[in-house]
């Protein structure tokens, strides 16, 4: 029924009855659905707030809203980012939970899951777990929120109480991770860690990066972009991977590499699936949309850590991504105030590394996707279903009967150039700005409901354990 109405607005009643008696509260109508790991015509049915069924797209179904998609447009489930520093509380004027799910539900992404750290106090025990939920509950949330917990040399040996507590996993750093309350785990600490969480189904995430090759490696020089990734070189990534690849396999605790960011990293990752380790890894829009080459000096907007590196990098990346080596796409949204960024002296050595693409990452990763050939249904799966599925989240991130009516309606075939000032998260800094990229986020429901309108219907999650 493709252009014969629009996403804009959802209409009256439409013909017929629902199969299962009592009509709908919404009835969707989309010539192409994500449905199955594949785009198809389909009559999606919600009953509240919940999928009900997946029909043919010409079955006759009356609800009380009916949504027509208009020609051209496409119906996603509601994206899953597993990687975004919210920051709050503590740290709020950098971000806080208002700004990144009011970002996030303009982004598509219907579900977020908060990372331990930058915010104070850091989550890592379960009352720093209930600091966290209070705040976002009085913030008041646009999306669906959840929680990591942290791993550090002091909680090693107690971190299943996170678990407990309802956390989804915990995050550790092989290296320092700019924040002092959140120090970094050894290799004994990172498997004493895992050792707390084999067999409970949790997960450990690491950020791999090495840090005596790192202290090895020549410093960042002031503005200088080639200096900066230099300074954080792919070594380091493939070591610190080995490391936690060596980890899982000694404990059999799953575990999961962040941003990787490197071919390095991702020959290691390779290397250990083929051997049956319980490892699972994710790379981020800027890797695999920027390169190195086209980075400015004196740009602190691009750096983050580890680094953008260059073309060969991003093309393997996703290589990896289509051989299942590379499991999810993520945003790690990190933001900053400006001034932490010294956009005033460009100095990549001292700036904030971080990067906020929360609510660009579905069109910027579309965007490369498209160039390559990939096409959407995969780029949605990478960051809806198969995130979704790394948390522990089986009704989130699909358009299946059971699954939270989380939707996105999206046009693959509009292009629009990015204005940071444009964007809803709390600071206009962006390494986007004045990109051009496909596609337009035309409609998000969280449960059945428009998320972007204003309304705080976000929900705390816990993760969905056997």
């Amino acid at each position: 029924m493709g252009g014969r109405g629009t996403s804009s607005a959802a209409t009256g009643a439409g013909e017929g009855w629902s199969p299962g008696g009592e009509p709908p509260d919404l009835v969707v109508h989309a010539a192409g659905a994500l449905v199955g790991g594949g785009l198809r015509p389909a009559t999606v049915t919600v009953v509240a707030g919940v999928v009900r069924e997946v029909l043919p797209l010409d079955r006759a179904v009356r609800g009380e809203r009916t949504l027509e998609l208009a020609r051209g447009e496409v119906l996603l489930p509601g994206l899953v980012d597993t990687h975004v520093h919210v920051n709050e509380p503590g740290r709020t004027e950098w971000e806080g939970f208002a700004t990144a799910t009011r970002a996030a539900a303009h982004g598509g992404v219907t579900t977020i899951l908060d990372m331990p750290l930058n915010s104070l106090p850091p989550t890592l025990d379960p009352a720093a777990l209930q600091a966290k939920r209070a705040a976002a509950t009085a913030a008041g949330l646009a999306v669906d929120v959840g929680f990591w917990g942290g791993l550090v040399p002091a909680n090693a040996g107690s971190v299943r109480a996170l678990h407990e507590a309802g956390a989804f996993g915990v995050k550790a750093f092989l290296q320092d991770s700019g924040v002092p309350e959140f120090p970094p785990v050894d290799a004994a600490g990172l498997r004493r860690g895992m050792a707390q969480l084999a067999g409970t189904g949790s997960v450990v995430l690491v950020h791999a990066e090495d840090p005596a090759v790192l202290a090895a490696a020549p410093g960042p020089q002031g503005r200088s972009y080639p200096a900066f990734v230099a300074s954080r070189p792919p070594a380091a990534e493939a070591a610190a991977v080995r490391t936690v690849v060596e980890a899982a396999a000694a404990t059999g605790c799953r575990a999961h590499v962040v941003h990787v960011s490197s071919a390095a990293g991702v020959a290691v990752l390779r290397q250990a699936k083929a051997a049956g380790v319980p490892v699972t890894a994710e790379t981020c829009p800027h890797y695999l949309a920027l390169a190195a080459e086209d980075v400015p000096d004196g740009a602190p907007q691009f750096k983050c850590c580890p680094p953008v590196r260059g073309r060969a990098d991003a093309d393997a990346l996703w290589e990896g991504l289509l051989d299942g080596t590379l499991d999810v796409v993520v945003s790690d949204h990190s933001p900053s105030t400006p001034q932490l960024k010294h956009l005033d002296t460009g100095d990549l050595g001292t700036a904030w590394g971080g990067i906020s693409s929360l609510e660009v990452g579905l069109r910027v990763v579309w965007t490369a996707a498209h160039e390559r050939g990939v096409g959407l249904d995969l780029v949605a799966d990478l960051m809806a279903r198969r995130t979704a599925d790394l948390a522990g989240l089986p009704r989130k991130g699909r358009i299946a009967p059971g699954a939270d009516a989380d939707l996105v309606v999206f046009d693959p075939g509009a292009e629009d150039v990015l204005r940071a000032a444009d964007l809803h998260h709390r600071h206009p800094v962006s390494p986007y700005e004045g990109m051009r990229v496909r596609g337009a986020v035309r409609l998000a429901l969280l449960r059945g409901t428009d998320c972007r309108a204003g309304d705080r219907r976000g929900r705390l999650l816990v993760p969905e354990r056997p």
